[in-house]
C-alpha cells in the first residue's frame, strides 16, 4: 500500500471516530414531562402532586391522590443553537485555516405526554404514563465544510411507564415502577474531501429500566420527596454505515449500537406557607459519567468520553390567586455534562431556566395548565481536531499532524412551551 493511500485510509478512519463522538451529546436530556412542571422550572416536582404527571418524577407521589386522575398535554422545545466565528482546517482548505459561515442548527421538537393514576384502596395506587426523558436534534447545512463534526444528529426516546405506590402510614409512602424505553437515532456525517459518506445510522431499539421513590409528609402543608431512576443501556439496530469499521465492511447493519443512558436521582420539598402562597425546590443528579464510550456489538469503539455528572438546582413559588386561577414561577440552574470534550454538533453549557405558568380551573375537577420557559446558555469556545496517526515530525510524506480541525464559539438557548389538560374523577 503506497503512502498516499495509507494516509487517505487513515483520514477516513480517524475522522469517523471523531465524528461519532457527537452521536449522543450531553445536552440530550429533556425536561418536558408536563406543562405544570415547566411553569415552575420543575421545582418540587417529585412531591407536589398537583396532577397525574407527578408519577413521571416520583412514583410514591401517587399516594397523595384520593381519586382517579388523568393528565395529557404537549410541550414544544424551540432551540436556538448557533455555531459562530468558526474556522476549519482540512484537505479541502489545503490544510490552511478557513473561515466558515455562521450556522443556526437548532430545531423545534414536540414532546407529548399522557398519565393516568388510579387509587385501588387507601393503601395502594397504580398508574401508567407515556412521556420522554431524552431527545435532541441538530442539523448543519449539507455543504458545511466541517460536516465530519456537524452533519445530522436526531435522537428521540419514548418512555412507557407502569408504576405502583403504597402508603405505609399517614406520613410515609413508597413507590416504584417499570420503564419500557423506546429509543431511535439518525446520525449522518460526511466530507467529500475525506471520502464522502463517513457515517449514516438509522436505528432503533428497546430497553428496560426501573424507578423507586418515597414521600414523607411532615404535615398537610409540608412534605419531601426522593426518587431514583435507573436508565438502561439500549441496544439499537437498523441501517448502519460506518466507513472505518475494523472488519473492513462499512455496512455494519448486522451489529447493534450500544446507547448508555444516565441514571437520575431527585430530592424535592414543598411548603405551603399560608392559604395563598407555597414555595418548592428540587435538586436533581444526572449520572452522565456512565456514558463513557460508544460501542457496537461488533467490537467497534466509536469514541471514548470525558463527561461529568450533571446537576439541576431549582426553586419556585406557587400563588393560589382564587378558585379559578393558580399562578407559578421558577428558576433552575442546570450544569453542563460536557467538560474537556466539547462539540459543535450538540453544544452544551451551564444553563439558566426562567419559568412561569398558570392553571385555570374549568370546574372543581378539571383544569388547563400553561407553562413557558426561557433557557439561556453560555458562549463556549470549542475546538475539535482529528489526529493523523501516521504523523511523524520532520516527515512531510506522512501528512500533517491533524487531518482536520474546527474551532469556534457555540451558544444554545431555547424557548419551551407547554399546555396540559387534567381531570380527576
Amino acid at each position: 500500500m503506497n503512502k498516499k493511500r495509507l494516509f487517505t485510509k487513515s483520514v477516513v478512519a480517524v475522522a469517523i471516530t471523531m465524528a461519532s463522538q457527537q452521536a449522543l451529546a450531553a445536552g440530550f436530556q429533556l425536561n418536558a414531562q408536563s406543562a405544570t412542571g415547566l411553569g415552575r422550572a420543575f421545582a418540587g416536582d417529585a412531591v407536589i402532586a398537583d396532577n397525574a404527571s407527578a408519577m413521571a418524577r416520583n412514583a410514591a407521589a401517587m399516594s397523595l391522590f384520593d381519586a382517579p386522575a388523568i393528565s395529557l398535554g404537549i410541550n414544544a422545545i424551540d432551540t436556538d443553537i448557533e455555531v459562530k466565528d468558526a474556522t476549519y482546517t482540512g484537505p479541502s482548505t489545503g490544510f490552511q485555516p478557513s473561515s466558515l459561515d455562521d450556522q443556526s442548527v437548532g430545531d423545534t421538537s414536540y414532546a407529548p405526554n399522557i398519565y393516568y393514576i388510579h387509587p385501588i384502596n387507601e393503601k395502594w395506587t397504580v398508574g401508567a404514563g407515556i412521556y420522554s426523558n431524552f431527545g435532541t436534534k441538530t442539523e448543519f447545512s449539507s455543504d458545511y465544510p466541517a460536516n465530519e463534526y456537524g452533519g445530522l444528529t436526531d435522537v428521540k426516546s419514548v418512555n412507557f411507564a407502569l408504576s405502583a405506590s403504597y402508603r405505609i402510614n399517614h406520613q410515609w409512602s413508597v413507590g416504584g415502577g417499570l420503564d419500557v424505553i423506546y429509543g431511535s437515532g439518525k446520525l449522518q456525517r460526511s466530507n467529500e474531501a475525506l471520502g464522502g459518506e463517513l457515517l449514516d445510522v438509522d436505528a432503533d431499539g428497546v430497553g428496560f429500566g426501573w424507578n423507586i421513590g418515597t414521600v414523607y409528609e411532615l404535615n398537610e402543608d409540608n412534605r419531601f420527596g426522593l426518587s431514583y431512576r435507573y436508565s438502561p443501556e439500549i441496544e439499537v439496530e437498523g441501517d448502519m454505515f460506518y466507513a472505518s469499521s475494523k472488519t473492513g465492511n462499512p455496512d455494519i447493519s448486522g451489529d447493534k449500537l450500544k446507547m448508555p443512558l444516565p441514571d437520575m436521582a431527585e430530592f424535592s420539598g414543598f411548603h405551603k406557607l399560608n392559604e395563598l402562597f407555597a414555595v418548592h425546590y428540587s435538586v436533581q443528579w444526572i449520572g452522565w459519567s456512565a456514558f463513557d464510550q460508544l460501542d457496537t456489538t461488533g467490537g467497534d469503539t466509536l469514541n471514548t468520553y470525558e463527561w461529568q455528572d450533571g446537576w439541576h438546582y431549582a426553586i419556585g413559588g406557587t400563588y393560589y390567586l382564587n378558585n379559578d386561577w393558580t399562578l407559578r414561577a421558577g428558576y433552575m440552574y442546570d450544569t453542563s455534562a460536557q467538560d474537556k470534550k466539547t462539540s459543535i454538533s450538540v453544544p452544551d453549557s451551564d444553563r439558566q431556566w426562567f419559568s412561569t405558568g398558570f392553571t385555570y380551573h374549568l370546574d372543581s375537577k378539571s383544569n388547563i395548565d400553561f407553562g413557558v420557559t426561557y433557557l439561556v446558555g453560555k458562549d463556549v469556545s470549542v475546538t475539535e481536531a482529528t489526529e493523523n496517526p501516521n504523523y511523524t515530525p520532520g516527515n512531510p510524506m506522512m501528512g500533517p499532524e491533524y487531518i482536520s480541525s474546527v474551532s469556534g464559539t457555540t451558544r444554545a438557548n431555547a424557548w419551551l412551551y407547554g399546555i396540559q389538560y387534567s381531570r380527576s374523577f
